[in-house]
């Protein structure tokens, strides 16, 4: 019997232009750049200068069976064009000649293979120069498409009003008992509340987020999002991985509960009363973040040793301990470091808040809020939050068990990602090529790379959002777990900023992690907005040698802003900042515990390592509301002469600086430089620096 003919592969509908890297001969305007025509975006376009000939050309990033190219024209055509391909960029092949054309969008079959595709116009059809609105190039993938949208998986727990209360509570009790102590469990958990009133209590436990889905936070109203530490007998200091968003709360007594440590965002949400950081019995907390949220009520710190809160609105705030950190805040207490330790901006100079997923009607999308510049204040005061809303159907909705070649895959045809919780081992690279892709998490999402690969890579393209994902270093060492940008690529990003919000990392503790840098940014105008970078002081996998990690945050891109910035326990710098103009607003540190002697713990000659070390190179750069603590529980007589470096130019500025050691093990010489300090001994007294220089 004669063998049945193979089927031929199909022509995908998928771009494979886009978002890719594009030039022409030549741009008309800066804002109408070869990049504007492969942006997936209807209303944005290239224009070349009115002359012939003129072309533009996208790079595939490999070779590719190309079988369609799409062309829509402005009203500033091409008339007579050729379609190239090339498998370097500078020997073409012609797809197809083109004359006569008479513009709009026309729809070309072809024929050939390239990594680059060129349109090479010889003949304009008008005075003007050729303009096209898109090009998108279709290329031969067998018919295997991935689908948007689909359902959110086992771990995502969506509740309607019209259930019995007793119900929901009971399904968010028996998660809360097992998560509540689970601090290296496996669980993951996103709690989803349509619109409406409930009457319960949302106990938060390890590894859950807690989501309001309307499409502002008084859509949803529920009595309580509580965290508190009775799992650590009182002890707040390590309620880390877990988070609450978009929804109000009018607590039964007045007061909501929320005691947590790092990795525990408080976003957009509104609290009918007042709001307690500290847990019951007022035991040690140690840091957190709020953002776009108004607390009609008093906030008491309390035992919270530090914390920042960005664009919000609160009734007052009680209490200091070490580093109270405001930036467009209204209701905030003023200036008035080193006592109180309260250091305030009356603006955020730029921000955009975290993309959150919400119902459009009966249906899924994820709201993406626009940037605002200098905020004060929340983004939902006078209505809904401006910004752009996207279908779920545009997103590949991961679940644990996807290899990265299907992430990639998804992100190749064009789609965002949307993380359910859930664990997921990575065996290559995740690659975020497209300008203003979204990838989000939900339930803290965790992605493992195995075999020494990086977790993520993000191209030098406009736009893209990284937010709530946990990068858990794996067993063989990473060079860098994310990477965001291009080394050595300077593009300016300001009117549409990369994102890095709610992105934790984690080296051990889970089990022995490894990586040389946490985080690499060398994208310009990045803006990092709340992170934990944490190399493990306990958990397993813990030591001096079983999790080696020399960085944790490093930038190289110019104009960075980080707003919320917690890194700890790196056996190197844990912050090294080498682009000019960058700007952090609040920051917490803990040097490493564990280097077992001085000789181990040693920068050449200098005792220790700065937890923040601004490169000699740099001619700008500013800081406010920072510190650094040390606990050397393996030899408390280890010694760090700089708690902070930074060159001494009329360009760098430092305001409301700090170090501790706690109980006295260990001791920092200089809080900056050779300025300020000792701090030492047992009282656990900070020296500061109020102004530097």
């Amino acid at each position: 019997m004669a063998a049945a003919p193979a089927r031929a592969a199909a022509c995908s509908a998928a771009d494979a232009a886009l978002g890719r890297p594009a030039v022409a001969s030549s741009a008309e305007r800066g804002d109408l750049a070869a990049a504007k025509a492969v942006d997936g975006d209807p209303g944005t376009r290239w224009s070349s200068l009115s002359s012939d000939p003129q072309w533009i050309q996208v790079d595939l990033g490999s070779t590719k069976n190309i079988c369609k190219v799409d062309l829509s024209w402005e009203t500033a055509y091409g008339k007579d064009f050729t379609i190239q391909a090339s498998p370097d960029g500078s020997a073409w092949t012609t797809l197809k000649t083109v004359t006569g054309a008479v513009g709009g969008t026309s729809a070309y079959d072809v024929s050939g293979e390239g990594r680059y595709l060129r349109v090479y116009g010889t003949a304009r059809g008008t005075g003007y120069g050729y303009s096209l609105w898109e090009l998108g190039v279709h290329t031969q993938d067998g018919g295997s498409s991935l689908p948007g949208g689909g359902d959110l998986g086992p771990n995502v727990k969506v509740f309607d009003p019209s259930m019995p209360a007793a119900t929901i509570q009971a399904q968010i009790d028996q998660i809360f008992a097992q998560q509540e102590a689970a601090q290296f469990g496996l669980g993951r958990y996103a709690l989803m509340f349509k619109p409406g009133s409930y009457d319960i209590n949302v106990n938060t436990g390890f590894y859950t987020s807690v989501h309001g889905l309307g499409r502002n936070p008084d859509d949803v109203t529920v009595k309580g999002v509580s965290v508190d530490a009775g799992w650590l007998n009182g002890n707040a200091t390590q309620n880390f991985w877990r988070s609450a968003e978009n929804l109000s709360v009018t607590p039964y007594d007045g007061t909501n509960r929320w005691a947590v440590a790092q990795a525990a965002p408080f976003r957009r949400m509104h609290i009918r009363g007042a709001l307690n950081l500290a847990p019951s019995g007022y035991g040690w907390a140690s840091g957190g973040y709020i953002a776009d949220s108004k607390i009609d009520g008093q906030v008491g710190s309390y035992s919270q040793q530090q914390w920042y809160t960005r664009d919000s609105s609160i009734g007052g705030w009680s209490n200091s301990v070490w580093n109270m950190t405001f930036s467009g805040v209204q209701g905030a207490p003023a200036t008035s470091f080193p006592e109180p330790r309260y250091t305030t901006l009356d603006t955020t100079a730029v921000s955009r808040e975290k993309p959150y997923l919400y119902l459009d009607g009966q249906d899924y999308a994820v709201y993406v809020p626009s940037k605002r510049m200098n905020a004060r204040g929340v983004s939902w005061a006078g209505g809904p939050t401006p910004g752009t809303s996207i279908p779920l159907s545009r997103f590949y909705v991961a679940k644990p068990g996807v290899s990265a070649a299907t992430l990639n895959q998804a992100l190749a045809q064009g789609l965002h990602l949307l993380f359910t919780p859930g664990i997921y081992q990575l065996d290559q690279t995740i690659e975020v090529n497209r300008p203003d892709t979204i990838v989000l998490g939900l339930g803290v999402a965790t992605l493992v790379p195995r075999n020494g690969v990086v977790a993520m890579k993000v191209a030098d393209v406009d736009g893209i959002r990284l937010a709530g994902l946990l990068i858990d270093a794996g067993p063989v060492n990473s060079p860098v777990l994310l990477e965001v940008g291009q080394v050595g690529a300077h593009t300016d990003h300001a009117a549409d900023p990369i994102t890095v919000q709610d992105v934790f990392v984690r080296i051990g503790g889970q089990f022995a992690g490894k990586a040389t840098v946490s985080v690499a940014v060398h994208a310009d105008d990045t803006v990092i907005d709340h992170t934990w970078i944490w190399r493990a002081d306990h958990g397993e996998g813990v030591g001096w040698d079983a999790n080696p990690a020399d960085y944790g945050l490093r930038v190289y891109g110019d104009d960075v802003l980080a707003t919320g910035l917690f890194v700890e326990h790196y056996q190197k710098y844990n912050v090294e900042w080498f682009g000019e103009r960058g700007r952090t607003i609040f920051f917490q540190n803990e040097l490493p515990y564990d280097p077992p002697n001085q000789g181990a713990y040693m920068n050449g000659s200098v005792k220790g390592w700065a937890a923040y070390k601004v490169a000699d190179s740099v001619n700008q750069h500013e800081g406010w509301g920072m510190g650094s603590y040390c606990v050397f529980t393996s030899d408390p007589t280890i010694e760090v002469d700089h708690g902070f470096e930074a060159p001494v130019k009329a360009g760098v500025h430092f305001h409301s600086l700090l170090v501790v050691s706690l109980g006295g093990k260990g001791r920092y010489n200089h809080v900056i430089n050779n300025t300020g300090g000792p701090a030492q001994g047992a009282e656990t007294v900070p020296a500061t620096v109020t102004t530097f220089p």
